[in-house]
C-alpha cells in the first residue's frame, strides 16, 4: 500500500474518541432489538462473507445479539489440534503477521518498527528478562475471524495483568505507521507455566473493542473504562488455580483485535508453514520443541 492510503486508514485512529466509541459498541452489540441485532448481524456476514458451516450454531437468525454472534462457538472437531503436547498451536483464526527471535528486548511490529518486551508487559522488567533470548508470534484477527481465542499449549495461570492504554485499530495500515502500537494499546496479559517453560499470552484491544473476557474471570475492563494497571496472581494448585489444557478456551474478544505470543529461550523451532502474512486457523501448528528427553 502506498504512504498516503495508509495514512488516510490511519485517521480514524488519531481522530475517534477511542474509549467513547468503545462504550457506544459494547451497547449496541448487546442490543436485543430483532430488526437492530439482525441488521448487525446480517451485515457483518455480507461484508466480509463468513461461512457458518463451522460454527456451533449455523443459523444466524438463531443469536439473540450481535456479540453473541461474534463470539460465537464452533461445532465440535471444527479445529484439530496439530502435533503432540510440545507443538505449539495457532491461539486463533487469523493473519500472521510477525513472527521470530526476541532481538534483546524488542520485538518486530512491521517493518522499520518494534517496541520493548518491558512496555508490552506494563513495566513488568522480571518478567521481560525471562523471555530475552526467546521468540514470539502477533495473529491478528479481522472482524470475520472466529473470535474466540485458545491455548497454545497446556499451562497453568501464574497471573494476569490488565494494562489500560489507547484503542487504536490494529489493522494493517495501523500496525505499519503507528509507532509502538501493541504496547500503547490496551491489554490483557496472561502469564502461564507450561511443560516447555513460561508463555505469555497478550490480548490486545483496538478500536471498536468493548471487551476482553476470559474463561476464569469473565469480561475484564467491560467497553474501554479507564482503570489503572492491576495485577492478580494465581496459586499453581488447589482452590483458586486455574489450569487450561491445550487447545482448550482462553477467552474471547468482543469484536476484532490481535493476540501476541512470547515464547521463553531454548530449542524451539518454528514450524516450516509458517509465514508472515499467511492465515492461520486455530489449532494449527506454529512450531515446536524437541522431546523431553532431548532436553528443553
Amino acid at each position: 500500500m502506498s504512504w498516503l492510503s495508509d495514512q488516510l486508514a490511519c485517521l480514524p485512529s488519531w481522530l475517534l474518541p477511542h474509549h467513547a466509541v468503545s462504550r457506544l459498541v459494547y451497547h449496541l452489540a448487546r442490543a436485543r432489538q430483532p430488526w437492530l441485532k439482525q441488521l448487525l448481524i446480517d451485515g457483518l456476514i455480507r461484508a466480509y462473507k463468513i461461512d457458518l458451516a463451522d460454527a456451533a450454531q449455523p443459523d444466524p437468525r438463531a443469536y439473540p445479539d450481535f456479540v453473541s454472534f461474534f463470539t460465537r462457538a464452533l461445532r465440535d472437531g471444527a479445529r484439530p489440534l496439530a502435533g503432540d503436547e510440545r507443538t505449539l498451536v495457532s491461539p486463533a483464526d487469523g493473519v500472521l503477521s510477525a513472527h521470530g527471535a526476541i532481538a534483546g528486548d524488542r520485538l518486530l511490529q512491521a517493518k522499520g518498527r518494534s517496541y520493548t518486551v518491558p512496555e508490552l508487559l506494563g513495566g513488568d522488567f522480571a518478567l521481560a528478562d525471562e523471555f530475552t533470548g526467546g521468540a514470539f508470534c502477533t495473529v491478528y484477527l479481522a472482524p470475520g475471524d472466529y473470535h474466540r481465542v485458545h491455548m497454545p499449549l497446556a499451562g497453568t495461570l501464574r497471573s494476569m495483568t490488565h494494562v489500560p492504554g489507547r484503542l487504536f485499530s490494529v489493522q494493517g495500515a495501523t500496525v505499519r505507521r503507528i509507532d509502538r502500537l501493541f504496547a500503547r494499546n490496551e491489554r490483557l496479559v496472561c502469564v502461564f507455566d507450561t511443560a516447555c517453560g513460561p508463555l505469555v499470552v497478550v490480548l490486545v484491544g483496538a478500536l471498536l473493542v468493548s471487551s476482553i473476557s476470559t474463561v476464569w474471570a469473565g469480561e475484564i475492563n467491560p467497553h474501554g473504562a479507564r482503570r489503572g494497571l492491576w495485577r492478580k496472581t494465581y496459586p499453581a494448585s488447589g482452590a483458586g488455580s486455574v489450569q487450561l489444557a491445550r487447545g482448550a478456551e482462553l477467552g474471547h474478544f468482543a469484536m476484532g483485535s490481535t493476540v501476541i505470543l512470547l515464547l521463553p529461550p531454548g530449542p524451539f523451532a518454528w514450524d516450516g508453514a509458517v509465514r508472515e502474512g499467511s492465515a492461520l486457523r486455530c489449532g494449527q501448528a506454529l512450531g515446536a520443541w524437541p522431546p523431553a528427553e532431548a532436553g528443553q
